[in-house]
């Protein structure tokens, strides 16, 4: 019975090996996966280095060089009060990755226990459980995320809150879809007649086994993550102003300046569309990797 029972942990370790492997040919297989992993790699780091890589002040303002067109000195341009828009993309950096790791994170990983504890136990704890989720998904994502910001307040911690939220039900469905699965496994019910604890049984036979959609899940999920705080902040509920967003560079007086000053929109705009695209490249990359289902070869 012993030997049953480790074995999860003996295919887990054996394994790694092949993951790695398959992680290495995943760029030649898979090249669209290798530059959305470059492409998010690129803007932790821009965020990471922000005030060593900055070539001026975010928050200045420059009352002789409004609206100015890209130049040798602002390379993206300024705005209409004179600051650099370089310098406040590549700190908007630092809110959008910090707001989408932490919801992604907080909502995901709630989501996910929540799934495992539904899967696992079933009956009422399920049935409880997943009509809450009901209750969340009957609401579309965006006006969910709207409603809680505007009770709560705009801030950035608000913001992570709601978008947290928001995410609970995708991370409690996929988990609790994989834990039914899982549970029905001879290993778990070897588990159960030796009369190991359900902590155990969960965190330590059921979970590991659903990190490979967890991972899939949550990569995906960031990139939508990162284009509903922008939003937020486009309507004025994310991060309250003068802090640089990408979301909020789009909104207000930018709009009004569309025509003789484009540069405005377009760059943080490129930002959002190319961080936004890397998660999804690299999420569709991680699906064919980790699913089985989805495997090539």
């Amino acid at each position: 019975m012993s030997m049953t029972l480790s074995e999860p942990a003996v295919s887990v370790s054996a394994a790694n090996p092949s993951v790695w492997k398959r992680l290495r040919r995943m760029a030649r297989r898979k090249p669209l996966g290798a530059v959305g992993a470059g492409i998010i790699l690129f803007f932790i780091l821009v965020a990471l280095f922000a005030p060593l890589i900055s070539p001026f002040d975010p928050y200045a303002i420059d009352p002789n060089n409004l609206l100015a067109a890209p130049n040798g000195s602002n390379w993206l341009g300024t705005d209409e009060y004179g600051r650099d828009i370089l310098s406040r993309i590549i700190w908007g950096a630092r809110v959008s990755m910090f707001v989408g790791f932490m919801a992604i994170a907080i909502g995901s990983s709630s989501g996910a226990l929540l799934g495992l504890i539904s899967g696992y136990f079933g009956g009422r704890v399920d049935y409880v459980i997943q009509r809450f989720m009901d209750t969340l998904m009957a609401f579309p994502t965006l006006i969910l995320a709207l409603a809680m910001v505007a009770a709560l307040g705009p801030s950035i911690q608000n913001v992570i809150i709601a978008l947290a939220i928001v995410k609970l039900p995708n991370a409690c469905r996929v988990i609790r879809a994989t834990t039914l699965s899982i549970r029905e496994r001879q290993f778990i019910l070897a588990a159960k007649s030796v009369g190991l604890s359900h902590a155990r049984i969960l965190f330590v036979h059921i979970l590991p086994n659903c990190i490979a959609p967890f991972i899939i899940l949550a990569t995906a999920g960031l990139g939508s993550a990162i284009l509903s705080e922008a939003a937020l902040s486009f309507l004025g509920l994310g991060t309250p102003p003068p802090q640089p967003s990408w979301g909020a560079m789009l909104s207000g007086k930018t709009q009004r300046y569309m025509i003789e000053a484009p540069w405005l929109a377009i760059a943080p705009g490129l930002a959002i569309t190319i961080v936004v695209f890397g998660f999804n490249f690299l999420g569709d990359a991680l699906r064919d990797l980790l699913d089985p289902h989805q495997r090539e070869g």
